[in-house]
């Protein structure tokens, strides 16, 4: 047989059938997912995330890769981690959880897009030149935490009137974050004529340390300051402050639904899902800089009233009929 009649031998069989199959089936683009907490900490926001992707035409393991790297909670792993990212030559990062996840991440490309979600101004922390025109390879959201510190002290106050010293635990690890709270924190205790013990916390000894200094200090309530770190150990803080009978006042609605006196925030979730919209955009070809900074625009406040039962606190029927979910 002459390799003509070979070859047509050939295609008349299903032997070539793999192998067009092959060069038809397109490449699928790579999403790099960087969080410095653990999966089962961010269930819900993953769930929002997916949501945003499959709203922008893409679905993971069918048409769009998400590559998940996890810090563990160990900050100093995140540039490594994010470099990996890089070297894989992923489409996008998602840098979740704040700002030093988006620092890791810029540090790392200056030509892959990074998807940013942070807590504070990303124009004041440096990350973009503008929230209108980033001029740059990031953009993301600010979901406005540590601008909320007055508005959650209130609430606070309001449920523990008689209030006079209120501990904050923050993460001093997150450096940008935990300064902006401080101050916010101490210009309204000042006007309200409060007194704020700082606690610190940047792992799980020191967090049972801290409420150890509630028990001795006794403080009259607690302000949970906004943290990726705290957010993943948000069993073990809400268990303590029941257990110190300690009225506890949290950024996201994932403290109160484990228990939790209150939270004030952003839809957390929603931001998510806004986050997954836009790493499809730019799957799409949408470059970061032609993509404005979106600043949150839901906010809910959830009061625990069976929490607030257990602590003898009465809520003020002004905040019950505020709130967006009372969980009996």
């Amino acid at each position: 047989m002459d390799r003509r009649a070979f070859m047509r031998a050939v295609m008349s069989t299903g032997l070539a059938v793999p192998l067009i199959t092959s060069a038809q089936q397109p490449v699928m683009p790579a999403i790099g997912f960087l969080d410095p907490r653990s999966p089962e900490n961010v269930v819900d926001r993953l769930r929002g995330f997916r949501q945003g992707l499959n709203g922008a035409g893409f679905i993971e393991g069918e048409t769009a890769r998400i590559d998940y790297r996890w810090a563990e909670n160990h900050l100093d792993k995140l540039p490594a981690l994010a470099m990996d990212l890089v070297r894989r030559r992923v489409a996008v990062i998602v840098a979740s959880g704040g700002a030093d996840v988006a620092f890791a991440a810029k540090r790392a490309t200056t030509s892959i897009p990074i998807l940013f979600l942070v807590s504070e101004d990303p124009v004041g922390l440096g990350l973009v030149t503008s929230l209108g025109r980033p001029d740059s390879n990031l953009t993301g959201i600010d979901f406005l935490s540590t601008e909320l510190v007055a508005k959650r002290l209130d609430i606070l106050r309001r449920l523990v009137p008689g209030a006079k010293r209120v501990a904050a635990l923050v993460n001093p690890t997150e450096a940008a974050n935990t300064e902006t709270t401080l101050r916010e924190l101490n210009l309204v205790s000042r006007s309200v004529g409060l007194e704020i013990l700082v606690l610190n916390a940047s792992n799980s000894h020191e967090i049972d340390a801290a409420f150890q200094s509630i028990a001795r200090q006794r403080p009259d309530a607690l302000f949970v300051g906004q943290s990726a770190f705290l957010n993943a150990r948000r069993v073990q803080l809400v268990q303590l402050a029941a257990s110190r009978m300690i009225p506890a006042s949290y950024s996201s609605r994932e403290f109160t639904e484990i228990g939790g006196l209150t939270s004030y925030g952003s839809d957390i979730t929603d931001a998510y899902r806004q986050i997954g919209s836009y790493a499809g955009r730019i799957l799409k070809g949408a470059k970061p800089a032609d993509m404005p900074v979106v600043q949150a625009s839901k906010f809910e406040l959830i009061i625990n009233a069976q929490t607030a039962r257990m602590l003898g606190l009465t809520v003020p029927q002004q905040l019950m009929a505020g709130a967006d979910e009372v969980i009996e």
